[in-house]
């Protein structure tokens, strides 16, 4: 059965590569970009119904201006309604020939204030956003204070419980390596299998922030959000720290609790092989910038 799965997945990937390419033989070049965006005010990245305000449709309708003809966009990963990005990656073919710097200016001209373009290239026709990106990162951020903060209030969570970012950390590694997440999973995924290794997942204070730092090849719907808001009830001494193997083991999303807020949530890395030769940036939001031991 594995298998199978591997070799239809195989030709999957033979056929993106064989669109690709013929697409290169018509005249067009791949262009990937890095974008970053605040989700608050977006009914996520996805394209949807005329009248719903999407990420996808906002960056292609700025960049079929730049090109002067329409902009069809791949990302690395679609975010939910509320979820930010500061590493989302994405990739769309053109025949117009513009300069990198054009395609980056061009774009935030036409862009408004909470999405941005932060650098261009050109790829090869085998680069794909999604289907070559070999790992993904989130962050997800808590304000933890009896008093809700008036600044970046849609871009964090507040929670104004005591908690305890040790307990949640410790619980944390409950969650790292490959398991079955199916309880972590939103009852609406689409994914074929709940099978995920998450590569880490740590947990750091920094004053009033206690921000969920995540790696994994993939992510199921909800993924992070569940975890994060099981993390947020061990934290609170709610529930002891073994709950989180409890909950996993249990592979029922309904033993989880309630999904974290999508405010909190950020998209802050998006890895490729190093034959990419992708730019580097920081990885993000930008509020967290200076705090070392958030670092690597």
């Amino acid at each position: 059965m594995a298998s199978s799965r591997n070799s239809s997945g195989s030709q999957f990937l033979a056929n993106i590569d064989n669109a690709a390419a013929e697409m290169a033989a018509a005249g067009f070049n791949r262009i990937a970009l890095g974008v970053e965006y605040k989700g608050s005010r977006y009914r996520g990245w996805q394209r949807q119904a005329s009248g719903v305000l999407t990420v996808q449709e906002t960056l292609e309708n700025a960049l079929s201006k730049v090109a002067d003809s329409p902009v069809s966009l791949m990302c690395a990963g679609r975010t939910d309604a509320g979820v930010h990005a500061c590493g989302q990656v994405v990739h769309f073919d053109t025949q117009a020939e513009r300069t990198l710097k054009a395609w980056v200016m061009g774009a935030n001209i036409n862009l408004p204030h909470d999405v941005s373009v932060t650098w261009a290239k050109v790829m090869p026709a085998h680069f794909h956003a999604r289907f070559k990106a070999i790992a993904r990162r989130y962050r997800y951020v808590i304000y933890n204070d009896q008093i809700r903060p008036a600044h970046l209030n849609q871009e964090i969570t507040w929670n104004h419980r005591p908690l305890d970012a040790e307990r949640m950390a410790e619980a944390a590694r409950h969650l790292v390596g490959v398991h079955d997440f199916s309880a972590f999973r939103a009852g609406q995924c689409q994914a074929k299998s709940p099978i995920k290794e998450v590569h880490h997942l740590r947990v750091t204070r920094h004053g009033k922030m206690i921000v969920l730092d995540i790696r994994a090849g993939a992510f199921l719907h909800h993924m992070v959000r569940n975890i994060a808001g099981v993390l947020m009830t061990i934290g609170t001494g709610e529930r002891p720290v073994e709950w989180a193997r409890e909950v996993l083991e249990s592979r029922v999303r309904r033993t989880g609790g309630v999904t974290a807020h999508p405010f909190g949530l950020y998209l802050v890395d998006v890895e490729y092989r190093d034959e990419f030769e992708l730019p580097q940036r920081f990885i993000g939001p930008h509020f967290l910038t200076g705090f070392s031991e958030l670092d690597g």
